[in-house]
């Protein structure tokens, strides 16, 4: 059984500022629980609408399907929901490629984006403060466990990369050719807000421009979506290594 003050709280850890307040954050779904304990994320508590699901080690408190709902931040419940200790991380250096995210908005985006570090090996990313947050319901869903595996930094964007010695690359729309571009092995990979693209204020630090041609024939399409953009980013500057 949950109780109200479980309900309560944990509904409350759908908003930035609770997840703050109480250090703590939700996930949902065996494999994205799993995935989060195997990386020793600290399980505050686990509520199950099944007893097999997890080693008995881990305790489990085992509710209905209509207790779930309640405190479920998806439309459709799964069948067990987590409570973690939200991780602190100590900022690192990276000799390698980092992506840096400016002001992206959309969970899904931010969720599949991780996703996406973890396959092809960026261990960190730097957003800006105004980037979604990473702890937030809908980005945790998204990552599928992802984010147990890659180090996400908030801070100050344009300060951060006015302090690098690192080739900053920004993508527009008027860049060079990505597929016509021999990149490096290391480096900083700026992806800007889904409708606006980078900042004017980030776009004064890039060293490079660079972009995804479009092959259409009428070539009327505005622009991709910025998960999409960054895999193909990522596949091509991992390709050269």
């Amino acid at each position: 059984m949950v109780s109200k003050n479980q309900i309560k709280l944990i509904n409350s850890l759908q908003q930035k500022k609770y997840r703050k307040l109480h250090n703590l954050f939700i996930a949902e779904g065996k494999k994205v629980i799993q995935e989060l304990i195997d990386a020793n994320f600290s399980l505050v508590h686990l509520f199950v609408t099944q007893t097999d699901l997890f080693d008995k080690k881990h305790a489990a408190t085992l509710i209905s399907d209509s207790e779930l709902k309640k405190i479920s931040a998806l439309t459709s419940a799964n069948d067990c929901l987590a409570v973690f200790k939200i991780k602190e991380y100590s900022s690192s250096a990276n000799s390698g490629l980092e992506l840096a995210l400016d002001n992206i908005k959309d969970p899904g985006n931010m969720g599949t984006i991780i996703r996406l570090c973890d396959w092809f090996g960026i261990s960190k990313i730097v957003c800006s403060e105004e980037t979604v947050d990473l702890y937030n319901p809908k980005v945790v869903q998204a990552t599928m466990g992802s984010l147990a595996r890659v180090e996400v930094e908030y801070t100050n964007l344009a300060a951060y990369l006015k302090a690098t010695d690192l080739e900053i690359f920004g993508t527009f729309m008027e860049g060079e050719n990505i597929y016509k571009k021999v990149v490096p092995d290391s480096g900083i990979l700026v992806m800007g807000n889904e409708a606006n693209g980078i900042s004017s204020e980030i776009e004064k630090l890039i060293t490079q421009k660079i972009a995804i041609p479009r092959f259409g024939n009428l070539q009327q399409t505005e622009s991709l979506n910025v998960a999409t953009a960054t895999a193909i980013f990522l596949s091509e500057f991992k390709r050269s290594e």
